[in-house]
Parts: structure tokens; sequence; C-alpha cells
């Protein structure tokens, strides 16, 4: 999926993407309702960002991360563009905090092209999901394996601003999340030699000064 340049100035304005798993509720549990849910987030529980040679970047979600999130007005979409199948405004997708982390629930009966997706996520056919949203505040703790050398980062978001949408994707994974953890794990690793460079010329000013 080539993005577009509305979802590439997303990324460009800090916007990031993660995956996330969808159920669906069969219709004779859910009342008659075409329902699927699932966690657009779990709390501290650590999840793989960024794997190579040299560093690993794991993320993880604070409980506290959605205390004074913007999630008045969450809807959900195809790929993150396009038609709105499900809404927080009107009811049709509810979200709800509790210690597992934070859950989505969305009523996909209301109009005919909801219905459609419903059955695709039900048959199979659309089997992945993911969310949108601001981070305000994280923190990253890293450590240096004195074997391999291989540096280890852990990132943990500790508030969101704002959560923008949660989204059936397209088959294969969806680019908007790849491309959005990749941007962000590639700051990191910049700010990793950044500092190792910075320790270097700390290191050879103290010698030449001997």
């Amino acid at each position: 999926m080539e993005l577009s340049d509305k979802q590439l100035n997303r990324l460009k304005n800090g916007r990031e993407y993660r995956a996330m798993t969808m159920t669906v509720l069969p219709e004779e549990d859910s009342d008659g309702k075409m329902v699927v849910e699932g966690y657009a987030a779990t709390f501290n529980q650590p999840y793989l960002l960024y794997d190579s040679p040299s560093y690993r970047i794991f993320e993880q979600i604070a409980p506290t991360a959605f205390d004074d999130c913007d999630m008045s007005d969450v809807i959900m979409q195809y790929d993150h563009e396009g038609r709105v199948f499900a809404r927080t405004r009107n009811g049709t997708l509810t979200l709800i905090l509790d210690s597992g982390g934070l859950k989505t629930v969305a009523n996909l009966g209301g109009t005919d092209i909801g219905r459609q997706l419903y059955q695709e996520i039900k048959g199979g056919y659309t089997d992945k999901m993911s969310f949108s949203f601001l981070v305000a505040e994280d923190n990253k703790v890293s450590t240096v394996d004195s074997e391999s050398r291989v540096e280890t980062v852990i990132r943990t978001i500790t508030k969101i601003s704002k959560l923008y949408d949660v989204s059936a994707v397209s088959i294969p994974a969806n680019d908007m999340t790849s491309i959005s953890a990749r941007r962000f794990s590639d700051g990191v690793i910049g700010e990793i030699k950044a500092e190792r460079l910075e320790r270097a010329k700390k290191k050879l000013k103290l010698l030449l000064e001997v």
C-alpha cells in the first residue's frame, strides 16, 4: 500500500500508529448487533518495535497514559482514511479503560459498508487492526549487553494527548504501522549514536589533556 500525502503529513506531525488485535463477537452473543472488539493498548506489556544486530527497541504503555487523553470523537475507518464505520460521538464505538488496557468495542451494523466490513472481519479477509495517537510524554531506559554489545531500549509511553482512530487495515500488514514504528526507532537510534559520539569526544579530550 502506497501512503498518500495526507498520511505522510500525519506521520511528520507526530501521529503514531500501532497494530492491535480485534475479535468478532457472534451476532447471537451481542443482541443481534454486528460487534467487533479488541484492545487498542495493553498496559505494562512490552512489545518489540525494532530488532537488529546492534539495537533492540521495546515499547510499553503505562496505566496512566490515557488519564487526560482527548477521546472525545474517535472514529473507526479502513486504512485510516475514507468512510467512517463507527464513532464514539454517536455511540457506535465505545472505549473502555480497565486494568488491562484500553478496550474498543465497535458496532458495525448501522450502515451497509459497516455490515460488509463486519463480514470481511468475521470471514478472515480483513484480520488486522491499528490505532493512531499522539504521544505527549514518554521516557526511555537503555542498557548494553556486556558480551554481545547489543543495546536494548525500553520506551514507556506515560501520556497520550489524543486518540484519533482505530482502523481495519489491508493485508499484508499495514504500512502506516510499520513505517510509524520504524520512524520512531530511527529517531531513537540516532539519539544513541549522538550520545555515543559525544561520550567518545569527551573521552578523547580527557586523554589529550593528560
